[in-house]
């Protein structure tokens, strides 16, 4: 009796995961994203890598994929939990709250920068049928990578999901629109009726059987304290999800995104979530490897100029299009550079529609594989686009900062540092009613605090005319909140050597730090580990049944006491006392 040894799955097996136990660490040791490693990785173990000398090596099979046809199931189930993972993030309040950017620009997006490629390639001599198939393509952007890298919870992130979405929603009827456009087609305008109206009805199924069974599907398990079941039920409910909206025509990813949406209202979506993340980036990893074995590395170096020229193209007409819709609709200048560079690249949707469009005969073969080389390159650019994307936008937004001038009142308090200290303090003046400018020279702090309507500027305070150019000779006080602390000394001295008088309130790391600062001439320093440890000892008296009054009292003696060995461990005499008791009243 013979035995098999070699088995074709297991050695497909022991890369894609040989692949992940490698790829993955290298490359979060170096602090590159692993999509870029998993794309490389399907690029030599593919057909046009090392898989193309198995005849020579017959070894290079057990380190080769040797049947790339069978990962798609995979890869496109990757997709699939990844949208999965969108719905629950998302829950139905805040896609209603979404709407108008989904489908004003998602829309606006998608079709202008579709109109337009088709009208580049229409020009270069392509049919018009087979340009505007190449267009819609070319529009679409990657949300298995987008959503990967960009936090959905930004502007960026929310623009770019918005845009993601409408472009999901929106494949169906283009591969319908492909499909009526080819020579030898029928009229298919009934059969996409049809399935408009099909998948309405299952869609409105899944939300109406989902409301009252998924509640007790997952209390059920929850009741047997088993991760595996708990795992087993996530997943039923994702496959039967997506099969349901694939079964009338529909993309299965729709009925992953809604299973997702319904899961998010249940108290169970942590768990859900936590439990089928390692199969979401497994599975989008396959994903990735499929894209990186498409890629034939002999045409792309024979034609190397033609596809570097045509990917750049696509990548400028998509990012300038896509910032200026978003600057048309009100999206800040850096928001606007760093999602329009973010989704420049084409995406795992492209392929599909490319392959719709071959299908109906409205692109040659060579077209088709010459647009699927520069979608992979496109996509395996994405994570570097990210970057600089993110970095042009930060030097967009310091130089529009740095333009602006304060508009505040002619006496006000200057706060030196918009961190998690200084917004704090930023809200206890307005509280109060007291007038302040807060400065920085982080440009993500001051969008985000400009965003909320706080009044902050970009600035370097370490710069001797920063100070003053926010009117600092008539600063009612400056209230340094920075954790650097010999920046921090620096500017104090600085400001005491100009403003004797003014009040000079730092935040110290310790009372170390403190002493530093009250010789460099603060008037205040308060150190947050004293002040940690003075707000347990009132929250424990309290506690204990101490009376409030005399807790505070000996807290404020406690404060006083730690102040004058503080300044007498920096050498100082105590400076006078302001004749005011609470900064509230310094301000005034």
């Amino acid at each position: 009796m013979s035995v098999e040894l070699y088995s074709p799955a297991l050695s497909d097996a022991l890369v894609i995961l040989g692949a992940a136990g490698i790829v993955i660490p290298l490359f979060a040791r170096f602090r590159i994203t692993p999509i870029i490693g998993f794309i490389v990785v399907g690029l030599l173990v593919g057909p046009y890598g090392l898989g193309a000398h198995v005849p020579e090596f017959p070894w290079l099979i057990h380190f080769t994929i040797t049947d790339p046809q069978s990962l798609g199931p995979f890869a496109e189930f990757g997709i699939i939990l990844l949208l999965f993972t969108i719905g629950l993030e998302l829950s139905f309040n805040r896609l209603w709250q979404m709407r108008k950017q989904v489908f004003g620009l998602g829309a606006m997006e998608l079709l202008v920068c579709g109109a337009i490629l088709a009208g580049v390639v229409y020009m270069m001599g392509g049919r018009p049928t087979g340009a505007l198939a190449l267009g819609l393509a070319l529009a679409m952007s990657s949300t298995a990578l987008v959503l990967r890298i960009v936090d959905t919870g930004t502007p960026v992130g929310k623009a770019a999901l918005a845009m993601l979405l409408f472009e999901d929603i929106a494949l169906v009827p283009i591969i319908f629109l492909l499909g009526a456009l080819a020579p030898a087609a029928g009229s298919d305008l009934g059969d996409l009726l049809q399935t408009l109206w099909l998948g309405l009805l299952v869609i409105l199924g899944l939300l109406a059987f989902g409301r009252f069974l998924l509640p007790q599907l997952f209390a059920q398990a929850a009741r047997t304290k088993s991760p595996e079941v708990f795992l087993a039920a996530s997943l039923l409910v994702v496959i039967v999800a997506a099969l349901a909206t694939a079964g009338v025509g529909l993309s299965p990813i729709v009925g992953a995104l809604i299973a997702g949406l319904l899961i998010a209202e249940t108290e169970y979506h942590g768990e859900v979530e936590a439990i089928t993340a390692p199969f979401q980036g497994l599975a989008l990893g396959i994903f990735l490897i499929t894209i990186g074995m498409s890629i034939d590395v002999t045409a792309v170096w024979r034609d190397l100029g033609t596809i570097l020229l045509a990917t750049a193209g696509v990548l400028i007409i998509k990012a300038l299009v896509t910032g200026l819709i978003l600057r048309f609709t009100g999206a800040g200048s850096g928001t606007a550079t760093e999602t329009g560079i973010l989704m420049s690249s084409p995406s795992e949707t492209t392929l599909i529609v490319l392959t719709a469009a071959l299908s109906a005969q409205l692109i040659a073969p060579e077209t088709a594989r010459f647009w699927q080389t520069v979608t992979a390159l496109g996509m395996i650019l994405t994570p570097l686009l990210a970057l600089a994307g993110r970095r042009l936008a930060r030097s967009v937004d310091v130089d529009a900062a740095a333009q602006q001038e304060p508009d505040v009142a002619e006496r006000h308090a200057i706060i030196v540092g918009f961190g998690r200290v200084g917004r704090l303090v930023a809200d206890m003046l307005a509280n109060h009613g007291q007038a302040y400018v807060a400065v920085d020279s982080d440009a993500d702090l001051i969008r985000e605090g400009q965003r909320k309507g706080y009044s902050v500027i970009f600035g370097d305070a370490g710069r001797a005319d920063a100070l003053e150019r926010l009117g600092a000779e008539n600063a009612t006080a400056v209230i340094l909140t920075m954790d650097e602390p010999i920046a921090a000394q620096r500017i104090v001295k600085r400001l005491r050597g100009h403003y004797p008088d003014m009040p000079i309130i730092c935040r110290a790391r310790d009372a170390s730090h403190a002493a530093q600062l009250y010789r460099a001439g603060a008037s205040h320093a308060v150190p947050e580990t004293l002040e940690a440890s003075l707000q347990l000892s009132e929250a424990v008296l309290v506690d204990l049944g101490v009376a409030m009054g005399p807790v505070i009292a000996s807290i404020h003696e406690k404060r006083d006491e730690l102040r004058a060995q503080i300044m007498e461990e920096g050498e100082l005499e105590e400076k006078p006392k302001l004749k005011s008791t609470t900064l509230s009243e310094r301000l005034a």
